[in-house]
């Protein structure tokens, strides 16, 4: 799930608090929202941006090519690998 919602304007300032966006339709929250829940949009730096993993179809079956392990836990008897 992302962290923030979008990038929206802001159509009015209510308080020194509060501030009223200005969200598409689609959007499905309250449109007046306290200063601290928002944070001014800052580009990413094309070396942060995420890339794809890299997809490999073996035998027809789809596989993505590990990187590296970085991190394994067991959970509810199985191991769980947090892969690069």
């Amino acid at each position: 799930m992302e962290r923030f919602v979008g990038l929206y304007r802001v159509k009015r300032i209510i308080s020194a608090n509060v501030i009223e966006l200005d969200l598409p339709g689609t959007v499905r929250i309250h449109p007046v929202v306290n200063i601290s829940s928002i944070r001014r949009y800052k580009e990413q730096i094309p070396e942060q941006k995420k890339q794809p993993a890299l997809l490999v179809i073996i035998e027809g079956k789809e596989e993505y090519e590990v990187e590296k392990i970085i991190n394994k836990r067991k959970r509810y008897g199985k191991w769980e690998y947090l892969v690069r």
